[in-house]
């Protein structure tokens, strides 16, 4: 049966609180109708349990229960632990690898490091998905370029050119995350809702706001609710 309901889950940053929240309260919505959880990117990094997203996530995917596309961040820490140079590894740590690192460090995690599954997990994410009216993407798309040809750099990284970019660019309505702050948002703890895109990026690692957005298949454009996990800031 196809998923009548999609529920777009912000840039998480490490933040195992919040998803736990999260996941609470989709699992609370509309029970009994057919669903499916899409992740934005964007699991490590800043927050302190990095380690712990990422083991709950593989197991949402493993069981078949939720969607998990590449972010940013996810690309950097695959270079700077995969062979990368020490520009790489610098670039990861000073965006929060730092706390990564500790995160996998720590004695909950056995104090092994990053586990080789969890790389291969992360090294095997897709870059977005689709549905009749939407693209689900982590930083957003470059105006003017079909989707096919789409540099997985574009992806995961643009701003301005996307961000600015009007309505009626883009052939489907636009589900992102990776900006929490820009001149067109200028509160990092709201959502962005615009005609032909959605930004659910709410800075969840220091505003403690880890922001869903609920899509129906049945109704074109944004989303036709929002559910806020709630937490405390600056953890």
């Amino acid at each position: 049966m196809n998923a009548r309901l999609s529920y777009a889950v912000g840039d998480i940053h490490g933040r195992a609180d919040l998803l736990e929240e999260a996941l609470r309260l989709i699992g609370a919505h509309r029970p009994g109708e057919a669903r499916r959880i899409i992740f934005l990117g964007d699991y490590v990094d800043r927050g302190p349990e990095s380690a712990a997203v990422v083991d709950r996530l593989m197991g949402l995917t493993a069981a078949g229960e939720a969607i998990c596309l590449k972010g940013n961040h996810e690309a950097m820490m695959l270079d700077a632990l995969a062979g990368g140079g020490a520009s790489d590894l610098s670039l990861w740590l000073a965006n929060g690898g730092a706390q990564t690192l500790a995160a996998y460090s720590s004695e909950d995690c056995g104090g092994i490091g990053v586990p080789e599954s969890h790389m291969r997990w992360l090294g095997s994410l897709p870059l977005m998905t689709q549905d009749p009216n939407r693209i689900f993407v982590h930083a957003g798309l470059a105006p003017g370029i079909p989707l096919e040809r789409q540099w997985e750099r574009v992806v995961l990284w643009i701003r301005d050119r996307f961000l600015e970019a009007g309505s009626g660019v883009f052939d489907k309505h636009i589900v992102h995350g990776h900006t929490p702050l820009w001149a067109g948002k200028p509160d990092p703890a709201e959502p962005e809702l615009l005609a032909q895109r959605t930004n659910l990026d709410t800075g969840a690692w220091m505003t403690g706001r880890l922001t869903v957005g609920v899509f129906d298949a049945e109704v074109p454009g944004g989303p036709v609710e929002i559910l806020t996990a709630r937490g405390a800031t600056g953890v």
